[in-house]
């Protein structure tokens, strides 16, 4: 294979790996070649991975809210990987509500499981992302950082701010040779996604705001982060990608 489109020899951190877009991702990275390792709160859903994907993925149980997690993940890492070449800031929660109708814990939740871990997560892996020499972050946000959606303000908040931290850290660690990028999906069928989904006249609103006439895979997200973590993507850093169908472009 051209060594511009893999990933052979590299290793990758993939938060909320276990599920969704982040297992997709996961199991995207460990097809071009890389090792990865998942971080999930379910012990039980790491297991199940690795017997389904083998030897090349590890995976540590660890809950992102909590503030030691950060040192035990990369802690981690280097000891099994002996480096660390991608970050990958999948993990996420929300509770879809009406701004007056959040209580403080319910918005701290939402703000350190979505932002605050990417921000911990990124500073505690920066030593090791900084010794590969040619390193890339990939930050999941969502559209909901670049539109007004009903997924609660919230989430809009922690997706928007995940956009920002993705350029600021683009141009401040650019000097490490981390490249650092954000994707933005829209609706994508995952297990959170369809049960609102399920909905059939919500369902059918989404379709007409969509060009493409469909709901994304999680494997239209993962093709795209494995890209940006490949050399050919080498000269692509601080850029926020859309997966949404045509979502975002779409006016009247």
């Amino acid at each position: 294979m051209n060594e511009r489109w893999t990933l052979k020899n590299k290793t990758a951190i993939v938060t909320g790996g276990t599920r969704g877009i982040g297992a997709a991702i996961a199991k995207e990275l460990l097809a071009f070649g890389a090792r990865v390792c998942v971080v999930a709160r379910s012990g039980e859903d790491i297991r199940t991975m690795q017997e389904q994907e083998g030897e090349k993925l590890t995976g540590i149980q660890q809950d992102l809210s909590q503030k030691k997690a950060f040192k035990h993940i990369t802690e981690y890492a280097e000891k099994t990987f002996g480096q660390l070449d991608i970050l990958v800031n999948n993990a996420g929660v929300n509770i879809r509500k009406k701004t007056e109708e959040y209580t403080r814990e319910e918005y701290e939740t939402i703000l350190q499981t979505n932002l605050t871990s990417t921000f911990e997560m990124s500073r505690h892996a920066w030593p090791l992302l900084r010794e590969s020499g040619e390193a890339s972050i990939i930050n999941v946000s969502s559209v909901a950082g670049q539109k007004h959606l009903r997924t609660g303000s919230v989430y809009g908040m922690t997706k928007a701010g995940m956009i920002q931290l993705t350029k600021n850290l683009a141009c401040e660690w650019a000097r490490d040779n981390i490249r650092v990028n954000a994707i933005a999906p829209w609706y994508i069928k995952t297990p959170l996604a369809n049960e609102v989904l399920k909905d059939q006249t919500y369902y059918d609103e989404v379709i007409s705001r969509t060009p493409l006439g469909k709901v994304g895979e999680p494997e239209d997200v993962a093709s795209l982060a494995a890209y940006l973590c490949m050399p050919a993507a080498k000269f692509i850093t601080g850029q926020c990608i859309s997966v949404d169908g045509g979502f975002t472009i779409f006016g009247f």
